[in-house]
């Protein structure tokens, strides 16, 4: 136990870590998304529980698949293959895969899971129930065992995707661990006003779906071995944010000049 603290005692370890806490993070942001709008369907003395309870889960599951780096690691190795040839580059590399792994099947599917979620919810958003509460069309259909359950399917797949860009970042067990333990404790403070923050702008809710149906279309394509830049998505997700910031600070700005105008 000693001998593995003692990396600590040593600079790169440390910039390993930090470099790994931030990179899951921002690995974490798709499932603290997840968890906070499935979470705010559920009556309001089950949200709190529920984030609590899927962001241990998720720690649980980092953890173990941590102690089981071989095996982990063994998920990326091809199990079939479709034996078809795409046509090459220009660098005489294939152009789609046709080989699958574990981790390609698991992404596909965590992949449409996440489509279809998104999918359903922009649904009952854009159709919303006559009351105009946005969850109120489909919180009476959700149970607590039905969130956790499909919070449980998304933490799966997201820690797999997880400990493997932990494993490509160090070979050092004590400082994954130490990242995960970070990055989700991060998590979980920032779970419950994320989760208020959603639910009190219904824009903010589409865009998070909307956050929600690309990170799956990202993961489909992944599996089939296509790669997008994580960069290129997180940035692209930052900008529609900040976009959605200044609309938001627009509208209050107008809100508050039409106070004003009633006022005199």
């Amino acid at each position: 136990m000693i001998e593995a603290l003692g990396i600590f005692t040593q600079a790169e370890a440390w910039a390993a870590l930090v470099t790994l806490i931030v990179l899951e993070v921002v690995l974490g942001i798709d499932n603290l998304i997840f968890v906070s709008i499935l979470s705010n369907k559920l009556p309001e003395h089950q949200r709190s529980s529920a984030r609590r309870v899927g962001i241990g889960l998720a720690l649980g599951m980092r953890l173990v698949l941590l102690s089981a780096i071989a095996w982990l690691v063994g998920l990326t190795q091809p199990v079939f293959d479709l034996g078809l040839a795409g046509p090459a580059d220009a660098h005489g590399n294939p152009g789609f895969e046709t080989s699958f792994s574990w981790r390609d099947l698991i992404l596909i599917a965590g992949g449409l899971f996440l489509v279809w979620k998104a999918t359903s919810e922009i649904h009952h958003n854009v159709d919303p129930a006559p009351s105009g509460d946005v969850f109120a069309s489909t919180r009476k259909v959700l149970g607590f065992g039905a969130a956790i359950v499909q919070i449980i399917l998304l933490d799966i797949v997201f820690s797999i995707d997880s400990i493997l860009t932990a494993v490509g970042m160090t070979d050092d067990l004590p400082v994954m661990i130490a990242a995960v333990l970070v990055a989700v404790g991060l998590m979980m403070v920032a779970a419950d006003p994320l989760a208020n923050f959603i639910g009190r702008n219904p824009s903010v809710v589409m865009l998070a779906l909307a956050f929600l149906l690309m990170i799956g279309m990202v993961l489909i394509a992944d599996g089939f071995g296509v790669h997008v830049p994580k960069g290129y998505i997180y940035a692209a997700m930052a900008f529609s944010a900040l976009v959605e910031g200044l609309n938001m600070l627009s509208r209050r700005r107008a809100s508050a000049r039409g106070d004003d105008a009633a006022g005199h």
